[in-house]
């Protein structure tokens, strides 16, 4: 693997390595990430009592991190010009300019498929062979194809969920059951699809292939997903015959190609670049669609990933501030001493506690944020960190980032993909999180494979 995917997000690293010195641990350092947290959460919780409609996103979350940055270089021990230089650079690593233009061709990409009618012939396709007896594993079947290929599952809640709706009245399916159904498909997708944020996120903080970690997560999501299947097979209610749909078998080629692409291990530059092309192919010679509405559909998709992008370069800037101010080391020494106190009884650091520590980071940071690619950003250094003591590799410990934050994104009523599923359904999104299956059979098979996977060196 090539050095450069090594490297931490803070340029402190490397000048502490030069100097063989660490940088002192300080729980002072962490304060900005806590202002951050408190303004995210505490204006969420503000409007949410006010019945604002999607509440934990009226505050964008770059917004409330700029009071935490300026905070930082405040409480900086380095001169104002050096801390932000530190920030700046922490900002342009290479690891964040990589994550950043890849949001921007996996933006680009859904949107060009969408507006070419990829998304449509996909839902058709998935419909057609959905069992009238099946409902239920079957929307859970097509929302899971769908996010997997479009590496999103917002975009996929937005797609299957009014045509969920539709069947589950026909079929007279209780409205909480299906979309817990919708819900659970799009999360297995978001959590796998080589082209989700979550998994862009996940690599390139852990520094492994996107191929790696596909695999690696594989190990976990078929035995969740194929106990899904059965429990949604079981609790299946009613039947209803689904109207023949007109299905584009070309418009699905897109999706089918950057799968197959990822997974044999081409560059993901490559892969997506060649879905956009694809895309843009299947409109330009099957309907009435220009160059010039490609290019517009293309600068879509970047505008659509400008919050996600932006804010990843902030976290970067945060978090080597935060490292050189010795917040990160504050939290890996208190991390390191709940591993060895549990990990006494063998006498060593218990690779399988740190690999706990690092699901129960991202967990509870994700709870506070109620965004599973920001929670792997905002943690990322100290799960590496956790990895790289303890002998984890980079597609585990990627793996279980993405695992853990995207089981919580599914059960926190309060979650952009819970509150819009329970707005198409009509029902509160409590009601939709506590039907969402396959997180909760996810967590229980991953923290049990975490536990008694055999490790080979």
């Amino acid at each position: 693997m090539k050095r450069e995917n090594t490297l931490t997000i803070s340029t402190n690293t490397q000048e502490t390595a030069a100097n063989g010195i660490a940088p002192r641990a300080s729980f002072v350092a962490l304060l900005p990430l806590f202002l951050f947290l408190a303004l995210f959460i505490g204006a969420g919780v503000y409007f949410q009592s006010q019945g604002v409609d999607f509440a934990f996103y009226q505050l964008p979350s770059v917004i409330a991190i700029l009071p935490a940055i300026v905070f930082a270089l405040i409480i900086s021990k380095q001169k104002l010009n050096q801390s932000i230089d530190t920030f700046i650079e922490g900002i342009g690593h290479s690891n964040i300019i990589a994550m950043c233009l890849i949001y921007l061709l996996a933006g680009a990409f859904a949107s060009v498929a969408k507006a070419t009618g990829g998304v449509d012939a996909t839902v058709a396709l998935g419909l057609s062979l959905v069992p009238s007896n099946l409902l239920l594993p079957g929307f859970f079947v097509i929302a899971a194809f769908i996010a997997t290929a479009m590496g999103t599952s917002m975009g996929t809640i937005a797609a299957v969920a009014p045509i969920a709706l539709g069947v589950a009245n026909e079929a007279q399916i209780e409205l909480a059951i299906m979309a817990g159904a919708v819900i659970s498909g799009a999360l297995f997708g978001d959590n796998l699809s080589i082209i989700s944020d979550t998994t862009i996120a996940a690599t390139r903080t852990q520094g492994c292939e996107m191929k790696d970690k596909f695999r690696e997560n594989l190990i976990f999501a078929i035995p969740a997903s194929i106990i899904t299947l059965i429990v949604f097979t079981l609790v299946g209610q009613g039947q209803a015959d689904v109207a023949p749909q007109d299905i584009d078998f070309i418009k699905v080629i897109p999706y089918l190609t950057i799968l197959i692409l990822a997974v044999s291990g081409l560059n993901v530059f490559v892969v997506l670049t060649i879905g956009i092309l694809l895309a843009g192919a299947t409109g330009l010679f099957t309907m009435d669609y220009g160059l010039i509405q490609f290019g517009q559909d293309i600068y879509t998709g970047f505008t659509n990933m400008q919050e996600i992008f932006i804010l990843s370069m902030l976290v970067g800037g945060l978090a080597a501030l935060m490292q050189q101010q010795g917040g990160l080391t504050f939290v890996n020494e208190q991390i390191e001493k709940l591993i060895t106190r549990f990990s006494k009884a063998k006498g060593e650091a218990s690779t399988r506690a740190s690999e706990l520590g690092m699901a129960g980071i991202v967990a509870l940071t994700n709870t506070c944020v109620a965004n599973n690619t920001v929670s792997i950003v905002v943690t990322g250094d100290i799960a590496k960190d956790l990895a790289q003591k303890h002998e984890v590799t980079p597609k585990r410990a990627a793996s279980i980032m993405d695992i853990f934050s995207c089981i919580v994104q599914g059960l926190i009523p309060y979650g952009a993909q819970a509150l819009l599923v329970a707005s198409i359904f009509s029902i509160s999104p409590l009601q939709a999180v506590t039907h969402a299956w396959y997180c909760m059979i996810l967590a229980v098979v991953a923290i049990s494979i975490v536990i008694l996977r055999k490790r080979v060196a």
